[in-house]
């Protein structure tokens, strides 16, 4: 069952997130001559070429294209769930390109939040567990509290108990959301968050997620194939065959 549409659904020019950073404060994600290539049995396959970029702390950034161009393994590069071939990555100042997985999966469990297309959620733990998750990973002493907190926050504080099989697409995406900032990030990375949903559904997710966003004041940084979602970031980069061709205001 699909959620209910937001009541505040209207569209804005800009989102509510927070408002862009002052061009003088470093940033909080740098992008320098970034390339990935993987190879094949015929041949190498260049997947993207010289991308640089740098996201000012607090901007809500865009990245489109057409399906192929690259922006999915753009954004696992930036979060660190993959490595480059070549150029760098720095997060807050940290080049997270060069260190180990181990290193890449310490700074995302303090710095990075990741909300998915396909939700992500662990099909054996509660909503609850799901978002207990990455701070006990974490090694923080109190999981249970923040969790509670944070579904409650995203409207379903009736549903702890309930796992994934038992909530709607919608309700399984918020229940992302809420894992998603759980844990306090300084950049929340989102690949097509509202890809798997039905318009009505998607748009209040997108609501939540940039109310959230506003009061967190984190960095976000999502791939759509929305352009009025696009539209409502401050920035939109736009990849064509691996290659950054675009740069510019929502």
């Amino acid at each position: 069952m699909a959620d209910a549409p937001a009541p505040h659904a209207a569209a804005d020019p800009a989102p509510d997130s927070a408002p862009a950073a002052s061009p003088s404060t470093a940033p909080a994600l740098r992008v320098q001559a970034l390339g990935k290539r993987v190879s094949l049995p015929s041949g190498p396959l260049t997947i993207l070429d010289g991308v640089g970029f740098d996201v000012a702390r607090g901007e809500v950034v865009a990245i489109v294209g057409a399906s192929g161009s690259g922006k999915s393994t753009l954004l696992s590069l930036l979060a660190g769930l993959d490595t480059p071939s070549d150029g760098s990555v720095e997060l807050d100042g940290e080049p997270i390109s060069r260190l180990d997985e181990d290193g890449r999966a310490r700074v995302r469990g303090d710095r990075v939040g990741f909300v998915f297309q396909n939700f992500q959620l662990l099909p054996s733990l509660t909503a609850l567990e799901n978002v207990m998750l990455p701070l006990e990973l974490r090694g923080d002493a109190d999981a249970d509290g923040p969790a509670r907190a944070m579904l409650g926050k995203v409207g379903l504080g009736e549903r702890l108990g309930h796992y994934p099989k038992q909530l709607s697409g919608g309700e399984q995406q918020r229940v992302a959301l809420a894992r998603a900032f759980v844990t306090r990030p300084s950049l929340l990375f989102a690949d097509e968050p509202t890809g798997n949903l039905d318009t009505n559904t998607g748009q209040a997710i997108i609501e939540t997620l940039f109310a959230m966003n506003a009061d967190a004041g984190t960095t976000l940084v999502l791939v759509t194939h929305d352009d009025h979602l696009a539209a409502r970031c401050h920035r939109i980069l736009r990849l064509d065959g691996g290659r950054l061709v675009g740069d510019g205001r929502g």
